[in-house]
């Protein structure tokens, strides 16, 4: 049979399967038929080598007129089909009640921060921010920590690179060195924030958690007005029934500097008497002169906790990895 005598049979049987293909699955099975690799129309492609040079200009002409009309048939069809699968199978009932989207709900550490920023500002705190990417000189220097501390050591504070060692804050009184160069006293600021530190991640510890500073200035602040202030807002957040104690401690920024202990029937639940809860101190006299105050006309106070810590007590949570892991189960009973 002549080359051009094969054409027109296949033609006709590609269009007939072509236009009646009843699925997108049997369009790919009739395309792939005719235009696969071995299929019927690509084996009168691979005809034409073996035709005479005076042959081959007609026969190229026909072959391909026929591919182009099959091609617009597969594509015409395509169209057709995916029309069909697209459309509604039955009309839409508008009076049917819609279907219930699932609603998200604020993570406990997002409720935490919400409730301690809310029990500072009914004492007159403002909210503070600053940049999670530091200097040394703020995180470190002027906060009067000497150049041998251990926490300035790569093995607990993340460098980012080695030249003028930039640096992932390690807690958020970095912000209360750049509050007090932009504004004179009295400040009275709170700084929640989010803050990184080289531990190795357990139930109670994790490379990045938040944390919140508190820094009151003003003239004749005691550590009296600290002791009221800490205690009106632990028992604001986890109860009236919380007892505090102040411990002697050492911090480089604080003169005298304290640790907290809280006791709470929470705490009783978990197996203990006391538990420690944060940091504070009256801020060095150093620090003001690293930011041009005069430590003999104004003082001050300055303390700092783990957010972490305290959605872990209030909500009964004994690993603090749950809180970033996203898993829907745990966050939905928040």
């Amino acid at each position: 049979m002549a080359f051009t005598d094969q054409i027109e049979p296949i033609k006709a049987a590609a269009l007939e399967a072509l236009q009646t293909a009843e699925s997108l699955n049997n369009l790919e099975d009739v395309r792939i038929q005719y235009f696969g690799t071995n299929g019927q129309f690509t084996a009168l492609l691979k005809q034409m080598g073996s035709l005479s040079k005076e042959e081959r200009p007609a026969a190229g002409k026909a072959i391909n007129l026929v591919k182009s009309e099959l091609t617009k048939t597969l594509n015409q069809r395509r169209e057709e089909l995916e029309a069909a699968a697209d459309s509604p199978k039955q009309a839409t009932d508008f009076t049917s009640p819609g279907r219930r989207r699932p609603l998200g709900k604020k993570h406990p550490l997002t409720k935490v921060t919400a409730d301690i920023v809310k029990s500072f500002r009914k004492i007159g705190f403002a909210v503070a921010d600053g940049p999670e990417i530091e200097s040394e000189y703020y995180c470190f220097d002027a906060l009067n920590t000497p150049a041998d501390h251990p926490a300035r050591d790569t093995q607990d504070t993340f460098y980012i690179n080695t030249k003028d060692r930039p640096l992932l804050r390690t807690h958020t009184s970095s912000v209360q060195i750049r509050a007090m160069e932009k504004m004179p006293p009295p400040i009275r600021i709170i700084v929640p924030g989010r803050v990184y530190r080289r531990d190795t991640a357990d139930a109670t510890h994790n490379p990045t958690f938040h944390q919140i500073e508190g820094l009151y200035i003003d003239k004749n602040v005691t550590v009296s007005d600290l002791k009221g202030t800490v205690e009106f807002v632990f028992k604001e957040l986890l109860g009236k029934e919380v007892k505090l104690r102040f411990r002697p401690h050492y911090f480089s920024y604080t003169e005298p500097s304290l640790e907290i202990d809280f006791s709470s029937p929470l705490v009783r639940k978990m197996g203990k008497e006391w538990l420690e809860i944060a940091g504070c101190g009256m801020v060095h006299p150093k620090v003001f002169e690293n930011v041009g105050y005069d430590p003999e006309e104004w003082s001050g106070w300055a303390f700092g906790f783990g957010i972490e810590r305290i959605a872990m007590i209030r909500y009964g949570i004994n690993d603090i990895r749950l809180f970033y892991e996203n898993d829907k189960r745990f966050l939905e009973q928040f």
